[in-house]
């Protein structure tokens, strides 16, 4: 049986690519549902358009974190959804969310947590290279109402390079993202 996928981001939507590629190509047994962006110019909610997916932009606007995620809740709902999938998903979610799709909402996040947790995107980046480390990667995790903090359920790694920037390195951190969210999504979904 396929699952059914929401996506939920505020960035570019490069995973949602993977995604959508990784479902075309039948290696991975889903469909992607619906994708939500807090970001009304969010470059994923034009990737979905591209890909004639359904895709929504939900303002937070005068709303607390339960009123936004409320409505949130009701849209996937609406579409019958089995797991959230979180890529570059810039809003932490409320308590109330959480407990009612427990178990059911996976983060990608760009460190091999818990080193870094909270960080998002070039900064996370930024500091592993600052920190001097020799290696990174990435981890997806379930989202529990603790940042960052999550069963994690895959990691992957890398070297950090001594000519590294932000950029070559969120490069090769992105290429282990998209690796171990469809083996995430594959085996544990």
């Amino acid at each position: 049986m396929k699952s059914r996928l929401a996506v939920l981001g505020s960035t570019r939507g490069t995973h949602l690519l993977t995604l959508i590629d990784a479902i075309q190509q039948k290696h991975l047994s889903a469909s992607i549902e619906v994708v939500i962006s807090n970001k009304h110019d969010a470059l994923i909610l034009q990737r979905a358009r591209e890909h004639k997916l359904p895709h929504f932009f939900i303002d937070s606007v005068d709303l607390t974190r339960e009123q936004y995620d409320q409505k949130l809740s009701v849209k996937l709902q609406e579409f019958k959804i089995d797991q959230i999938v979180l890529v570059g998903y810039m809003r932490i979610l409320s308590a109330s969310f959480i407990a009612e799709w427990q178990n059911k909402i996976i983060n990608v996040h760009p460190s091999l947590l818990p080193a870094f947790a909270g960080g998002m995107n070039h900064d996370v980046h930024r500091a592993v290279l600052e920190s001097g480390m020799s290696e990174t990667g990435c981890t997806i995790h379930r989202v529990t109402d603790k940042v960052d903090a999550g069963p994690i359920l895959l990691q992957k790694k890398c070297a950090v390079l001594a000519d590294d920037t932000v950029e070559s390195l969120k490069k090769r951190v992105q290429q282990l993202e998209a690796e171990a969210l469809i083996e995430v999504i594959r085996h544990t979904i």
